[in-house]
This record gives structure tokens, sequence and C-alpha cells, in this order.
């Protein structure tokens, strides 16, 4: 296994609060599947911060940040049955990362937790 990339990232949750009241913040960064799970939880905010955290740790991870064809809706943080959370990469956003390390089969493992002010986000990419 070769790993390409780790990221890390804390956002404070307070902050994503006042944020998800804009439609227009909602739109820019979540996929319509995130939203629908975020606000049938019992505390939105921090889903919606987990979930802001682990697509600024998989950029950084990356290498790249958010820029040059990486969006943050098509940075998709979503969950298995069994809760535990993996990233999906939708269009421009999957083309960019397999063209960036020349094949379509790598690995993103992600972690996540949140503490009543905090959520943090761990992510590494491999093969």
């Amino acid at each position: 296994m070769k790993i390409f990339g780790i990221g890390t990232d804390i956002v404070k949750v307070s902050r994503i609060k006042k944020f998800v009241k804009k439609k227009t913040f909602i739109t820019r960064l979540f996929n319509k599947q995130e939203v629908l799970k975020c606000k049938k939880t019992k505390n939105p905010s921090n889903c919606f911060a987990k979930r802001f955290a682990a697509k600024e740790a998989f950029s950084k991870a990356l290498g790249t940040g958010i820029s040059k064809g990486i969006n943050f809706n098509e940075i998709v943080v979503l969950n298995e049955k069994n809760g535990k959370p993996f990233i999906k990469l939708l269009n421009k956003t999957k083309k960019n990362v397999e063209k960036k390390f020349k094949k379509k089969k790598f690995k993103i493992s992600l972690s996540l937790t949140d503490e009543e002010k905090y959520a943090v986000a761990f992510v590494t990419i491999s093969s």
C-alpha cells in the first residue's frame, strides 16, 4: 500500500451553524444526500460541521485544496449502514482526482468525530 496523502481538519460547530442558515452556503458546499441526512439528525449543525471538516481534510490529503476542478459539493460524505463514514467523489472532482493519481483505483479512508463545540476529520488517500 502506498499513501498518496494525509489530511486533517477541525471545525468550530458554531461557525458552521451560522452559515447553514444560508441556502447558498448549503448548495455550494453540500450534496443533496448530505443535506437530507443532516436535516434528519438530532443535531444538524454537528452533522454539517463533520462533513465540512471531511471535505477540507480530503482537499489537504489531495494536496490541492479546493481549486482547479475540485468542488466541495462533489465531495460527498456518506455513511455505510453500520455508520462508518466514507467519501464518494462525483463529476469533475472525480475525474480530476483520477487524473492526478493516474488511476481509477485508489482508496479514501475517513474518520470523523465531534464533541459539543468541534468537529474533526482525518483522511488518507492510498493505493
